[in-house]
């Protein structure tokens, strides 16, 4: 008998319960607070009325979240694009898996940009470790936002697993809805982009006993973002410090705040969203001989190799590079005043960081490995 699933813990609001949560969301401080950074001449008053008129997420989402985002954006980036729609029929919904680069960002920009170019909005998978607070919760499950369950116990992580797989799919083909899900759990902290092989299994899960027919049945499409500058490089570094001067250091919810805060409001450059196209072109090559876990690897490796040969390479990555090595070998990709530039940020965000016995070689070094390391795959993937 075909197990069935109650939705209800992890799905976005429904329509309806939209204008019934509004009221209470826009009375909290925070709330007025971030909104009044991004637009600081918004009349709040006028701001609160118009959130009171919203119907339904679609609402939401058109007059209210783009626009903020596409302020943000003019605010804390040079540029930001997306490219690769043309691989995408619009009248097909798709699970687009990317590398994570922003706690909050990497969906919200890739669904107004998708938006923007005439595409649907996507539900966005997101862990409930981010939802420190009950507003936070309805803002996003009323921005299309579906939860995934974190530190499960054992004995209940199949069935949790099975009832997010199972959501997937029922958003895929009976809401008609494509979905984003990170390929791994939090972000690289050093950028190396590597799917979690238990994320592969899990959306498996809900699509029968033949692996790689579950897999072409939800329609995976990776996505390579690229960030000209992480505002969260500083405190990713300081956190690798933390954690290898004490092994039992855990995060508490205010570090997972100040990464959304920093990430959302700092300075990032040039921003760049890939499709790289649909993974079922390439699960031909994936032998149907190899037993189940080989099958899981090679799919995770297929989407590493889709979205490191679509990363988009700035001149950081190259001088980052030859810094680490100690050579001047894509001296070509960049200027002498490019360098002293980024040697510049470098050290900005190096004085930014706040922990005891400071190591600044250390530090020094994971910085450049996270700009570093996009280039070693990106080079390996378009070898491949």
């Amino acid at each position: 008998m075909k197990q069935r699933f109650d939705f209800e813990e992890i799905r976005p609001l429904y329509d309806e319960e939209v204008p019934e949560v509004m009221p209470a969301l826009l009375e909290e401080p925070a709330v007025k607070h971030f909104v009044q950074y991004v637009v600081p001449n918004l009349n709040f008053e006028d701001f609160k009325a118009q959130m009171l008129q919203m119907k339904n997420k679609r609402d939401f989402q058109t007059k209210v979240i783009a626009p903020f985002l596409f302020k943000l954006a003019e605010k804390t980036a040079t540029s930001l694009d997306l490219s690769g729609t043309n691989l995408l029929a619009k009248d097909d919904t798709y699970t687009f898996i990317s590398n994570h680069r922003d706690i909050v960002l990497d969906a919200a920009f890739l669904n107004i940009l998708l938006h923007r170019d005439g595409f649907d909005t996507v539900e966005v998978a997101i862990g409930d470790n981010l939802l420190v607070y009950p507003w936070i919760r309805t803002l996003v499950r009323m921005n299309k936002s579906f939860i995934v369950k974190r530190d499960v116990p054992v004995r209940q992580l199949l069935e949790v697993s099975r009832r997010l797989s199972s959501y997937i799919r029922f958003a895929l083909n009976v809401k008609r809805e494509s979905v984003w899900i990170a390929q791994r759990e939090g972000r690289s902290k050093d950028s190396t982009d590597r799917t979690q092989e238990g994320l592969v299994k899990m959306l498996s899960l809900g699509g029968g006993k033949e692996f790689l027919k579950s897999i072409r049945d939800i329609r995976i499409a990776p996505v390579a973002i690229s960030y000209e500058y992480d505002p969260c490089d500083y405190l990713k570094a300081q956190e690798f410090q933390l954690k290898r001067d004490n092994p039992e250091f855990k995060k508490q919810k205010k570090d997972d705040l100040m990464s959304m805060q920093t990430g959302m409001t700092g300075f990032k450059g040039n921003i760049h969203f890939q499709i790289a196209g649909e993974l079922n072109d390439q699960l031909d090559t994936i032998s149907l001989e190899l037993d189940k876990a080989a099958q899981v690897a090679a799919v995770a490796a297929l989407i590493d190799r889709m979205i490191h040969a679509n990363l988009r390479m700035y001149a950081n990555n190259y001088i980052a590079y030859d810094l680490l090595n100690e050579t001047s070998l894509y001296s070509a990709h960049y200027t002498a005043e490019e360098v002293e530039c980024f040697k510049g940020y470098i050290a900005k965000q190096l004085a930014k960081i706040q922990v005891p016995n400071k190591d600044e070689a250390f530090l020094q070094h994971k910085l450049l490995e996270m700009y570093a390391n996009p280039l070693i795959n990106y080079l390996k993937a378009v070898d491949a």
